[in-house]
């Protein structure tokens, strides 16, 4: 069985490494840069600056080789904007399947979660890695039958959720593990707090905070 590790490194951003390859999802403002170290690909799910900073990550695509990204039309666009390649930069849409520097990428979802019904609604998306591991973003998105995801990264703290629907979608996926995700918001005291409520209701699933860096060994 080829070895993939699963690393989390502050907020939303998460990386995925095997011989060969490395793949980010959502390096924004509150993840360390280090997630960006000699990475293959990238992916964003959606358009908030704790997902992506447009002009930093065009920096970093500028700043490397080999490097591509993919993300939402808007994201695309704004990247471009800010000096990225269009070349380096791709449009990833709700349905589709692409490889990215070797994984194999499964799109789903669509829409940011509503924070407020007077707040418009972004394009997000959720990126199922590998048929194993699933990022949702700032989502909770309906899963394709017969999808079996081994790790699933959970956002358990942010003003568009509240702690028993990560619960119950956790639930619903079904993972082998659960890792915590989208807490930068929190104190150390209401990570825990999460860390104590959430292993009890997610069911069979084993629950798994992650230190910076400290790697998760996925199955495929």
């Amino acid at each position: 069985m080829e070895s993939l590790e699963f690393t989390v490194w502050g907020h939303a951003g998460v990386r995925l490494e095997r011989e060969g390859g490395s793949l980010a999802v959502d390096p924004g403002g509150f993840t360390d840069p280090q997630i960006l170290a000699g990475v293959s690909a990238v992916l964003v799910t959606h358009e908030h600056a704790d997902h992506v900073q447009p002009e930093k990550m065009a920096r970093a695509l500028a700043d490397t080789s080999g490097f591509h990204l993919w993300a939402p039309r808007g994201v695309v666009e704004a990247l471009e904007d800010a000096g990225a390649s269009a070349e380096r930069v791709h449009v990833a849409s709700p349905g589709e399947d692409f490889e990215a520097a070797g994984f194999r990428v499964r799109v789903l979802g669509g829409e940011h979660a509503v924070i407020h019904p007077n707040l418009p609604r972004v394009a997000n998306l959720a990126y199922l890695i590998e048929e194993s591991v699933l990022h949702p973003g700032d989502s909770f998105p309906e899963l394709p039958a017969g999808v079996a995801v081994d790790v699933l990264a959970l956002p358990v703290s942010a003003p568009w959720m509240k702690i028993a629907e990560a619960v119950d979608f956790a639930a619903a996926v079904s993972p082998r593990v659960v890792v915590p995700i989208h807490d930068a918001i929190l104190s150390d005291e209401g990570k825990a707090i999460v860390d104590r409520l959430v292993p009890n209701l997610i069911g069979e699933a084993s629950y798994r905070r992650l230190a910076p860096g400290e790697a998760l060994a996925v199955s495929r």
